[in-house]
């Protein structure tokens, strides 16, 4: 009998260099001092120049990068020992706090600076997809 493949560790994989683009562009932009303009919104000058962009003078860039490389490197577990229960724990509660502070930082956005930013709208749906992956993946691979 064959063992049974997993794809969603490989599909958490591919999200999250879809986070990894994200942040380490505005990673980059904010080391160069460069605040990027949006294409679609008009607040990302706004959101990227707030105090709150900035928490502790650490860029949320830096503090969204760093989650996605961990993210990766549990994407990469998850590969390697798809059916491990902390591992799977691990994917579902640590995006699960990623998503609750998207969901935080979205709200901070809208209701406080009053403009959004596709750059952090993209990161909290990234974030978002890597919360369904994990709970898919928990649900599925359950022995």
């Amino acid at each position: 009998m064959q063992p049974k493949v997993f794809l969603a560790p490989f599909y958490f994989i591919a999200a999250t260099f879809i986070g990894i683009a994200d942040t380490l562009y505005l990673s980059y932009e904010h080391f160069l001092g460069i605040v990027p303009g949006c294409a679609i919104l008009t607040g990302c000058e706004r959101v990227l120049t707030s105090v709150y962009a900035t928490p502790l003078g650490v860029p949320f860039a830096y503090i969204g990068l760093l989650f996605y490389l961990y993210m990766l490197g549990l994407g990469i577990l998850l590969a390697y020992d798809p059916t491990s229960k902390g591992l799977r724990f691990g994917a579902v509660a640590y995006t699960a706090i990623g998503l609750g502070c998207s969901i935080c930082f979205e709200m901070i956005q809208f209701f406080i600076i009053g403009a959004l930013c596709v750059y952090c709208a993209l990161s909290a749906l990234t974030t978002l997809v890597l919360f369904g992956i994990a709970v898919w993946h928990f649900r599925t691979s359950r022995q």
